[in-house]
């Protein structure tokens, strides 16, 4: 696959997946401070951009009958960005069993931690069973584990 703009999932910094994000009016409420819901989006998209880089792709996965979801979240909220604010979202892999993995994902402006979240994702059978993740999805991951 060819890439014309190769950063724009982000990169593989040592253990962690680092995506740029610019914080736009529409992830603001009136206030013009991004709308709490926004950093789990955020944190989506590093996720996702995360298993992209590790050639873990959901057409595939949905090809095969598979699906990742989202099981747990755990947030903290620590300052707010606003609008225009350059952040990063810090994704990086902490637990990988069975049929789950866990992240760490923080997201940051410049040296700042604003929010972090501890997120458990289950891989499902698009009937909703668990699936162990596979044995090549596993070798790719567990380099990672902080």
């Amino acid at each position: 696959m060819s890439r014309i703009w190769p950063d724009l999932a982000g990169k593989i910094e040592g253990k962690a997946h680092v995506l740029p994000i610019r914080v736009y009016f529409e992830d603001t409420d009136f206030s013009r401070i991004v709308y709490y819901a926004n950093y789990l989006k955020f944190c989506e998209r590093g996720r996702s951009d995360f298993l992209r880089l590790m050639d873990v792709h959901h057409t595939e996965l949905a090809a095969q009958n598979l699906a990742f979801a989202v099981r747990r979240v755990e947030a903290d909220y620590l300052r707010p960005a606003k609008i225009d604010d350059i952040l990063e979202v810090r994704t990086e892999l902490a637990e990988l069993r069975g049929a789950r993995f866990v992240l760490s994902q923080s997201v940051m402006r410049g040296d700042e931690v604003l929010f972090q979240a501890r997120v458990t994702a289950a891989l499902l059978s698009l009937e909703g069973r668990p699936q162990r993740l596979p044995k090549d999805m596993i070798a790719r991951f567990t380099p990672l584990l902080a």
